[in-house]
């Protein structure tokens, strides 16, 4: 909201497009943002509206699209104090299109646009006559906002522990380490109902737990079938469907790397069977594609090796219902933390830093955004030398080694032979004890990960 805010006051304002899978709570934010701050909304929902996909598919001038928007909306779309907002644009690619000219030629009229597979409508659209049409997007005509699940401290607020979630600050890290039996237990809460708000909603309306299962699973029955909604064959969707399967075993794999393997989605897989099928799980939002770096200079991404990856599904809670994760798991002290060889631990990591990049938080809690979050992962080849670094990212030019541990033993031998061999002197670890600078490695707590990024 508070980004929404800053979008709409700045004087270099573009129309903003707003992304993110489905059911993260976009047309939510979107219009209880209008609610806060604008006279009236005029709201258009693409999704199975003839009437307004027509008006699109005419002439793009500005002028005629905010008077039909008005007229459909029954508001002034052309006052400037009336919120447009094009949902579900992906079903109207020229909806996308328009927002050039609406840019250019009405930069005064605030416009969002929303949608839940963008980056499937960029690069799968098809014409009238099921052919792949050319999408024109408005290159430096727009600006972004990427939407995640709730993070641990948005979490923290819906259940009504705002005051926890506020004191998580590097000033009060060592206060927040003392209190550390009452995060813990409601970190364990998020792991098992993760962050989609509907999960979470449902788990604050009836304090179950199965609650929130419910419509965990409900929600991967739904993006399953999305998946044969919006591919244009069968054997596409069924490779994105074993796929998507896969993903949760492969992560919670018990031995050695939970590195992505193509062998292990069906027998005798192939990348060229399914390397489109990451991709679209990639471009949907429901996966994170953390690559392996072969060397942790700057920048990360120079050093990327394209052959070596881990799929992360976009919520920990959506995990754990795949995995059929039992409800009395969250009793049982902390066997959640390290189920499985501690996979609830690193997929809420991984989870958290994609939620957080580009913000990044000050030494008060305020935000601002300075930083790029995009995790990557370091191991050696297996051939001279072993070890893994759970994850790599870059903050203020440098790059921080962060290592992972789902429950107090926090032995280090992997990120200390990789830190001593490429010279960095500092490291960050999460894991469950306390705030602790050991010198070469800072460790904090595992519900303090809404900290990241920062420099150890």
């Amino acid at each position: 909201m508070s980004q929404l805010e800053a979008w709409m006051t700045s004087s270099r304002r573009k129309p903003l497009i707003v992304r993110g899978a489905r059911q993260v709570g976009k047309t939510w934010l979107v219009r209880e943002f209008a609610h806060r701050n604008f006279g009236a909304l005029a709201h258009i929902v693409f999704l199975e509206n003839e009437v307004m996909r027509a008006v699109f598919d005419g002439s793009l001038d500005p002028d005629r699209l905010l008077t039909a928007i008005g007229a459909y909306t029954g508001t002034n779309s052309l006052d400037g104090n009336t919120l447009v907002f094009l949902d579900e644009v992906q079903e109207c690619p020229r909806a996308l299109t328009a927002l050039k000219m609406l840019c250019e030629q009405r930069p005064e009229v605030p416009v969002v646009a929303a949608g839940s597979l963008l980056g499937i409508a960029l690069n799968r659209a098809d014409d009238a006559q099921g052919n792949l049409a050319r999408i024109s997007w408005p290159v430096g005509k727009v600006e972004y906002l990427n939407m995640h699940p709730m993070t641990f401290r948005e979490f923290l607020h819906a259940v009504g522990q705002g005051q926890l979630a506020e004191l998580i600050r590097p000033d009060a890290i060592e206060l927040v380490s003392a209190m550390g039996e009452t995060y813990e237990d409601l970190l364990r809460s998020y792991l098992f109902t993760g962050g989609m708000p509907e999960a979470v909603q449902a788990y604050v309306d009836t304090r179950m737990l199965g609650a929130a299962r419910n419509v965990q699973q409900r929600l991967l029955l739904d993006y399953e079938h999305d998946f044969a909604k919006h591919v244009r064959s069968a054997s596409e969707a069924e490779h994105i469907r074993e796929l998507w399967r896969s993903i949760p075993t492969q992560i919670a794999r018990e031995t050695g790397s939970n590195r992505f393997i193509y062998a292990q989605v069906k027998r005798g897989g192939r990348g060229r069977t399914y390397k489109d099928a990451v991709s679209w799980l990639t471009d949907s939002g429901l996966v994170t594609k953390v690559q392996r770096i072969t060397r942790p200079n700057i920048p990360l991404r120079a050093y990327e090796d394209d052959s070596s990856f881990k799929l992360y599904l976009l919520d920990v809670g959506l995990l754990g219902a795949a995995l059929h994760l039992d409800v009395r798991t969250i009793l049982r002290g902390n066997e959640l933390f390290t189920h499985a060889k501690g996979v609830y631990a690193e997929q809420y990591v991984c989870q958290q830093l994609v939620a957080t990049d580009g913000i990044r938080p000050s030494a008060t809690g305020s935000e601002s955004q300075t930083t790029s979050m995009a995790p990557w992962y370091w191991s050696a080849d297996g051939k001279r030398s072993k070890g893994e670094v759970d994850f790599l990212y870059e903050c203020d030019g440098r790059v921080v080694p962060l290592e992972v541990k789902a429950g107090t033993s926090v032995k280090s031998g992997s990120i200390a032979r990789f830190a001593k061999e490429h010279g960095i002197t500092r490291s960050l670890r999460l894991s469950l004890k306390g705030y602790a600078d050991q010198g070469w490695i800072v460790n904090y707590p595992l519900y303090a990960a809404n900290l990241l990024p920062l420099v150890p």
